[in-house]
């Protein structure tokens, strides 16, 4: 029996090296592929829309937040996997009684390279996830060494309209920001809070609306202006902040990119 825990200390038991996946973090999933295992995958979300062509050769057995049971159980997972943040608690509690669940819970840079090393041991992709982790490692460095001159800048940073939602303290959107050198004016609050943007105490120099899981677009800027006629208001794409796998290679140059817009 393999024995390994998960993310929020749960133990999990293996007969085996786990063959056949269903994964229902689109993040995760991207880094299975990227670890070599897209062949083992057996089920996604219908979000899991990287590599693109896996809604096409995937069964697709629902959201994050809801799925079809009995879709999971014909396909026979050795393990299925999760996020604390982004799948439902009973739903991770009724698919126990399918296959074993590994718990996902990242706030940090350090908690998603914890994730990588995980599943490489899982897996048996070491070599892999050591790769990832290392590249992540040098790309980080090298956006510390490009940012460490830049100024202090505060930003709000917008998932959702009606209600408005930003992301707060505690998430790893945040920890992203703070990263980039940028103070969230909501760091008080917690997670995702509604907010009343007619009431705003302290206005952003910034405001990001992010591509997900709200689709903000060009012309949702004007309408974000009128509440915040002096700051700058930028889209930027959210799989860049939120998405904590090996997607984080690409976010660095994507967060330099980024800056020259601030700067400018």
């Amino acid at each position: 029996m393999l024995v390994f825990k998960d993310q929020l200390h749960r133990i999990i038991q293996l007969p085996a090296v786990p063959k056949r996946i269903v994964s229902l973090v689109p993040s995760q999933t991207e880094l299975l592929c990227d670890l070599g295992l897209e062949d083992a995958i057996v089920g996604i979300t219908k979000f899991c829309v990287h590599p693109n062509h896996l809604l096409t050769s995937k069964i697709s057995v629902g959201g994050t937040k809801q799925v079809n049971y009995d879709k999971i159980k014909a396909l026979q997972p050795d393990i299925i996997l999760c996020n604390k943040e982004e799948n439902a608690k009973d739903m991770m509690q009724e698919l126990e009684g399918i296959a074993p669940v590994h718990i996902s819970d990242i706030s940090t840079l350090d908690d998603s390279l914890e994730l990588i090393k995980m599943y490489g041991d899982i897996f048996v992709t070491i070599d892999t996830s050591e790769s990832i982790i290392k590249s992540i490692k040098k790309s980080k460095t090298e956006f510390e060494d490009f940012i460490a001159l830049k100024s202090l800048k505060t930003v709000a940073y917008f998932i959702w309209k009606s209600p408005w939602m930003v992301a707060a303290n505690h998430t790893f959107i945040n920890h992203m920001l703070t990263l980039n050198k940028l103070e969230n004016v909501f760091s008080a609050s917690e997670r995702y809070p509604e907010i009343n943007v007619n009431t705003i105490e302290v206005i952003p120099e910034l405001v990001f609306l992010s591509s997900e899981p709200y689709p903000f677009k060009e012309d949702h800027i004007k309408e974000v202006q009128t509440y915040f006629p002096n700051s700058k208001i930028i889209l930027v794409d959210g799989e860049m902040f939120s998405w904590y796998g090996s997607r984080l290679i690409k976010a660095f140059d994507y967060f330099k990119d980024l800056n020259g817009l601030l700067y400018c």
